[in-house]
């Protein structure tokens, strides 16, 4: 018992110290409730350092790999020419996003030419027939379904819509990889009869929504039209998410939130609307509530993923604000969400640095 009060008692105070630091970084930027936090230069000079070094880090990795003889024991360099950074394939790949989006977003950067040489390469013809190799096998076939799809296709989306001369070579360089990927996912989704609802990185929300901002951006109908379809086979008929039961101990996404930022895109404007308020009907709430999750160790893997969920909540957040302004009350509860976990994205735990940037990015850039 006199455990249990003294536990509630640091959590109580946890809390406290995190809502002033909330609200004194909300009080520095001069923000109303309606005004979210957008990605500037410095803070853009302050989270490139991170993907830009780890892109060329091979060790420690984690392969997730199938292994079907010796010849598969291979280093990480080896197996995945272009992506072998950052512990994993999908970190490695969204690093490279990363990079992308802040050179494409700042010209100025200070670190623009020495990106654009980095991405160069790695992102090279003979890298990519590599990488296209190692999803032939059938035992490799589905490796990093659909998580590492879905990014790798947000790369080529940003790629496609960077006006660049150099992108453009690069997203010509990474195309037979990102149709091998779009073909994959117009295989396997129809196969998909029941949606996968977790925190972490099989996500089916999650993934549809990058794979069809890409099928947007690139015209690809037959994409876009089957990501539309199966979203509404899987979600149209949901009502009262228990957002109450998230976090989840490892999650870096919110099962209940992904499922509204497919849906929004799939929906008319209207639509949308009837069904988020069946979907969560106290978010409709101007006193609506929503604390970010708390970070115990950022120096463990799993627990750091709650960083993660922060961000992906926030750019969920913005996104129903944005489609929805009457819903602009959220803005301020992705903020706060920003404003917890932002402080300590740089703080040299490659157990988080590794892939918290690409998160950043997206909940800034929203």
């Amino acid at each position: 018992m006199k455990n249990a009060l003294i536990l509630i008692s640091i959590l109580v105070l946890a809390s406290c110290s995190n809502n002033d630091k909330t609200k004194e970084s909300q009080e520095k930027k001069g923000l109303t409730a309606e005004e979210q936090l957008k990605l500037d230069l410095t803070q853009a000079e302050r989270i490139v350092q991170l993907p830009l070094e780890c892109i060329k880090i091979e060790y420690p990795n984690k392969l997730n790999q199938v292994i079907a003889g010796d010849f598969d024991l291979k280093s990480p360099d080896e197996l995945h020419p272009a992506f072998y950074g950052c512990f994993d394939w999908h970190s490695a790949v969204h690093g490279h996003w990363s990079l992308v989006r802040m050179a494409k977003s700042f010209p100025d950067l200070k670190e623009h030419d020495q990106i654009l040489e980095g991405l160069s390469q790695h992102i090279t013809k003979e890298n990519i027939a590599g990488e296209v190799a190692y999803f032939t096998p059938k035992l490799s076939g589905n490796f990093e379904r659909m998580y590492g799809w879905a990014w790798l296709l947000k790369l080529s989306e940003e790629l496609h819509t960077w006006d660049n001369p150099t992108a453009k070579e690069l997203e010509e360089t990474l195309q037979p990889l990102s149709e091998l990927i779009a073909s994959k996912v117009i295989e396997f989704l129809p196969r998909l009869h029941y949606p996968i609802r977790v925190g972490t990185h099989t996500n089916t929300a999650f993934a549809m929504t990058m794979i069809y901002d890409y099928a947007i951006a690139v015209d690809n109908l037959e994409l876009q039209i089957l990501i539309e379809k199966r979203a509404k086979d899987f979600y149209i008929s949901d009502q009262d998410c228990p957002l109450a039961w998230e976090p989840s101990g490892y999650d870096f996404l919110s099962p209940c939130f992904e499922e509204a930022d497919i849906m929004r895109r799939v929906l008319s404007k209207d639509a949308f609307k009837k069904w988020l308020y069946k979907f969560l009907p106290d978010l409709k709430n101007a006193d609506f509530e929503l604390k970010p999750g708390i970070v115990a160790d950022r120096t463990d893997g799993h627990l750091v993923h709650l960083d993660g969920l922060n961000y992906s909540r926030a750019w969920c957040l913005f996104g129903i604000a944005k489609t929805l302004p009457e819903y602009s009350h959220l803005i301020k509860i992705g903020n706060e969400h920003l404003n917890y976990s932002l402080p300590d994205l740089t703080d040299g735990n490659y157990e988080g640095g590794h892939w918290l940037a690409s998160f950043a990015l997206l909940s800034l850039s929203e």
